[in-house]
């Protein structure tokens, strides 16, 4: 899988060791990996919107009433892949795994349009081929400090109580302990000293058609001696993303691509900005791509052996949305 790129993750570690700020974006499966100088984004059809980063114009403002409208698959559909999911876990090939699905939707906002407009805190409009609007950081790295953020778990704003809900969710308690527990693990591989320093955080989530909570986490540790500066390299033993793939690694990723049937391409994967210092990144969740003529909304969530098919279904169809207000 990383063979292709490894020529890709050496020229990461040269620009970053060089303190050259640059732009990357690499796709789920870790077989695209693109890199952008700063002078380079400009002409490449690239639009940024991070927090400490954008390269986008000014927006003009919105004047057409939005049109959304989205067709998911039916749940005899989903059911044929989360059946799968099921059995493996049953079988202990995987404890949890992140069980994606693609929806056509139809909307008069174009993705440049959904770009300007949403908010989220990491966006990013490509070459008129997708457009995402995440609420999920990958790692942080400042000052020889790398920090990651899992965010596993989200409940409809609206009910009563939803918060408290979402926190005492015995199954969302359990994804969300076993991601807090791979993340941990994976960071451990780059650095040391790794600690939780936050544990089921809740945040809100505002949209048009509905607002959400999620449920989120901090873990962090000092980045080993071999590692600091090496963004490639860290990148390299950090993908796939952990919280957007499940656990362990290697064989959930096996169930998935079985499961789903369909490419996530750069769905779930990862982008980041280095500043010349340090690094944001973010994991490319909230996903608008385009085939042909025709949008697809790319979502999903995790599965364990105490999700219930209704649930993961309304899960998958509640994170369908465009957070423009």
């Amino acid at each position: 899988m990383f063979s292709v790129n490894h020529q890709k993750f050496m020229e990461m570690d040269e620009l970053s060791l060089r303190k050259v700020p640059y732009f990357f974006v690499i796709d789920f499966l870790v077989d695209n990996v693109e890199i952008y100088r700063e002078n380079e984004i400009q002409k490449s059809g690239l639009l940024i919107d991070f927090q400490n980063f954008k390269s986008s114009k000014n927006k003009h403002k919105l004047t057409k009433k939005i049109e959304w409208k989205s067709s998911p698959e039916t749940l005899e559909s989903f059911k044929s892949g989360f059946d799968q999911v099921q059995k493996n876990i049953r079988l202990g090939n995987s404890y949890l795994v992140n069980y994606t699905r693609k929806t056509k939707i139809e909307t008069n906002l174009t993705l440049e349009e959904i770009f300007y407009h949403s908010n989220a805190k990491y966006k990013v409009f490509y070459k008129d081929f997708f457009v995402f609007f995440s609420p999920e950081t990958f790692v942080k790295i400042i000052d020889g400090k790398i920090l990651t953020y899992p965010m596993k778990g989200t409940i409809d704003a609206s009910l009563e109580n939803a918060a408290e809900i979402l926190k005492n969710d015995k199954k969302e308690k359990a994804e969300h302990y076993t991601v807090v527990d791979l993340l941990r693990n994976d960071l451990s591989m780059v650095a040391d000293d790794v600690k939780v320093d936050k544990f089921q955080h809740i945040d809100f989530i505002k949209t048009q058609q509905k607002n959400l909570y999620a449920m989120s986490s901090e873990i962090s540790g000092n980045l080993k001696p071999e590692f600091d500066g090496k963004i490639g390299s860290i990148m390299k033993k950090l993908l796939p993303a952990g919280s957007i793939l499940g656990a362990p690694k290697p064989k959930t990723l096996e169930i998935t691509l079985e499961a789903e049937g369909y490419d996530r391409g750069y769905y779930t994967g990862v982008c980041g900005w280095f500043d010349g210092e340090n690094l944001d990144s973010c994991v490319m969740i909230r996903f608008i791509e385009k085939e042909g003529d025709q949008l697809y909304f790319k979502s999903g969530g995790g599965i364990t052996h105490m999700s219930k098919l209704e649930d993961e279904y309304q899960e998958m169809k509640n994170k369908i949305y465009v957070p423009i207000h």
